[in-house]
């Protein structure tokens, strides 16, 4: 089968038409304040709107109260959610959608551990200062050893390296400022090849 691909911190109704257009499978809306993707619930409804059933819609969230996600689960009809901060392993329990737990890997951290309760895992490179969105790299001989069938695979993609990282057949793989001409907006160019290029890996 071939590599999903989930664009995320997408901030504009136009920008969720293009993804989606061009193949993306999800869409992923940054509910973290402090990125300069943050999307509040009036536009996220907007996008959700647009979107319909064509895309999984995806809500990114960072060290947030289980009121807050419940929240923007509930008004934006999230369909998976993605916990992205430092929070602890009892976060994902209990909802009624796919939950998804970001690991941000430290040079050498071959950790490949499910975090418990969790249906998925995303693997970002670390920054001390980002959660997210920072255009850094895992190297390819740290993730061709960790276990990718049930992850997420981000952390600096763009068109001209999607390739390489979707031929080791992770579950998806998942980009936000690699498709961007500025934080937020999505460069079309970019999505159609960044699409192309990762399901044409194989």
């Amino acid at each position: 089968m071939k590599v999903r691909v989930k664009i995320c911190g997408i901030t504009r109704v136009e920008d969720a038409h293009a993804a989606i257009a061009v193949g993306a499978d999800m869409i992923g809306l940054n509910f973290y304040a402090k990125s300069p993707r943050y999307v509040d619930v009036e536009r996220a409804r907007e996008i959700r709107a647009a979107v319909e059933s064509r895309a999984v819609v995806v809500g990114v969230f960072v060290n947030a109260e289980r009121a807050y996600v419940d929240d923007r689960l509930r008004a934006v009809s999230l369909e998976m959610i993605q916990f992205s901060g430092d929070e602890d392993d009892a976060a994902p329990a209990g909802w009624p959608v796919p939950s998804i737990v970001t690991r941000r890997l430290k040079q050498g951290d071959l950790s490949s551990v499910m975090p418990h309760h969790a249906d998925y895992v995303l693997f970002d490179a670390f920054n001390e200062k980002l959660y997210g969105g920072s255009g850094s790299r895992i190297p390819l001989e740290q993730l061709r050893r960790l276990d990718l069938s049930r992850a997420f695979v981000a952390g600096g993609l763009n068109p001209e390296n999607v390739a390489e990282v979707a031929a080791l057949e992770p579950y998806a793989v998942d980009c936000a400022s690699g498709v961007e001409s500025s934080p937020g907006v999505k460069d079309h160019d970019k999505l159609r090849s960044f699409v192309n290029n990762a399901k044409r890996s194989r």
